[in-house]
């Protein structure tokens, strides 16, 4: 009669002992290793922070304390609000910056869409050279082209205008750069697939690309408005009056008769109100916007 004789299972830690993959050591050495990026990351979280505490500090103290250096945020008056609400209309403001932001997002996204996909469906003569025009175009300083921008508005006649505002800025270029970088590695074969079904290049991109590029559009929409909310130059040079925009109307509070850096802080502090509202129930988007801009 044969027997078999049944080994035990090798302890972990013998010869016998399968081979494992290494697993990390944590312990001090380690947490001694990451503290002082941590402590770079926690400083420089601070001095990114601090400006706006200290924007809600002032706004929150009386107008006589606006120049005070006490860092802690007392005593708590609403006088600079209550006066801001009285002395320029800051909710017709805020809607017709939300209502240009909105157009200008909404419009650079649509350019960027059709342009991009332009350039990654296509090769046409002079590509390359067109793609190096936008490319160009984004690296040029706004300071450049600002002067031919007012003057062709101004012969259009649309200064003091939300649209004069608004009409040199309907295409992007880097929101073109973006959105070519994710079509680029978007799938041939599925466009091939959607052109054996019969489908059109227009009905391919918007029932095809477009919805499979909801995370990347919603980012760059996000980013788009953000940029257009927190523009200053611009509107500042085209809108003389002071009630129209909100980054002009701020602006009134700055005189040569003396600033009111009191309501000048309960301004912008209202002015951040629906950047702040966007980042806390569009968070994940607006984190993936930066990422993917390769900004911090």
């Amino acid at each position: 009669m044969a027997f078999i004789t049944i080994a035990p299972p090798a302890q972990p830690g013998s010869a016998d002992a399968p081979l494992s993959e290494p697993r990390k050591v944590s312990g001090p050495n380690s947490a001694l290793r990451s503290l002082p990026s941590h402590v770079l990351l926690i400083v420089l979280a601070i001095v990114s922070i601090f400006p706006i505490y200290w924007m809600f500090v002032t706004a929150f103290r009386p107008s006589s304390d606006a120049l005070s250096t006490n860092p802690l945020p007392g005593p708590l008056s609403l006088e600079n609000f209550q006066y801001v609400l009285k002395t320029i209309p800051i909710a017709g403001m805020l809607a017709n910056t939300f209502g240009m932001a909105m157009t200008l997002a909404a419009s650079q996204l649509l350019v960027a869409i059709l342009a991009s996909y332009g350039f990654a469906r296509w090769d046409f003569v002079g590509k390359k050279a067109l793609y190096l025009l936008f490319v160009g175009s984004w690296l040029v300083p706004f300071q450049v082209t600002m002067i031919p921008n007012y003057l062709l508005v101004s012969q259009m006649g649309l200064l003091n205008t939300i649209t004069g505002v608004v009409i040199p800025q309907l295409c992007s270029a880097f929101a073109v750069m973006m959105l070519r970088q994710h079509l680029e590695a978007f799938p041939k074969d599925l466009l091939d697939a959607s052109q054996m079904d019969g489908r059109s290049s227009w009905r391919t991109l918007w029932e095809v690309v477009v919805p499979n590029l909801r995370p990347a559009l919603a980012a760059l929409g996000i980013m788009l408005f953000i940029s257009a909310w927190n523009e200053y130059l611009w509107p500042s040079l085209i809108m003389q009056k002071s009630d129209a925009l909100i980054q002009v109307g701020i602006r009134g509070f700055l005189g040569a008769e003396g600033n009111n850096w009191g309501a000048i802080m309960a301004a912008s502090s209202l002015a951040c109100l629906p950047i702040f509202l966007i980042y806390i129930f569009l968070q994940r988007y607006v984190v993936d916007a930066f990422v993917r801009s390769g900004l911090k």
